[in-house]
């Protein structure tokens, strides 16, 4: 298992920068541009981007990393005194719970409530303003801690 360690760390490393590049783009540029249009277009916009994201190549990068990093961690447990464990270890668990876990106990509810909204309603309006709020700050969590644990893991296999 250890010597499979590197490789693991490599693939994490890749991962968790694919997946940290996709919510850099949100956070920067793509939800900004969703809140310029009316309330109706951008909740239709983005849970249009919500259904299409479900691929599996975008599932692999984002939970595949994180269940590599479950792996990393069991392996940093029972292999302490490897090289780069502490900056292994810092990256899986900042990895795990900066993204998948915070994608589904936040994100992904934040989604769902859209998702259960009339565009065109008041409420809908309410929801896409929290929406707007509450979804980029957790998603700006996800891009720091997917940028920090890739940086973590390219420490590690120094």
């Amino acid at each position: 298992m250890m010597k499979l360690l590197p490789t693991l760390t490599f693939i994490a490393a890749i991962g968790a920068g694919v997946v940290g590049g996709v919510f850099f783009a949100f956070s920067n540029f793509v939800m900004a541009a969703l809140a310029r249009l009316p309330v109706p277009s951008g909740i239709v916009a983005m849970n249009s981007i919500n259904i299409t994201v479900i691929t599996p190549t975008f599932m692999t990068a984002l939970f595949g990393t994180g269940l590599i990093c479950l792996v990393l961690i069991a392996a940093v447990i029972f292999g302490w005194s490897q090289s780069g464990s502490y900056w292994l270890l810092a990256g899986a668990v900042i990895y795990f719970i900066g993204n998948p876990l915070v994608t589904m106990v936040f994100n992904v509810p934040l989604n769902d409530a859209l998702a259960a909204v009339d565009p065109d309603s008041a409420n809908g309006a309410a929801v896409w303003a929290n929406h707007l709020n509450q979804w980029v700050m957790w998603n700006h969590v996800r891009t720091i801690t997917a940028i920090v644990s890739m940086a973590c893991f390219i420490f590690a296999l120094l």
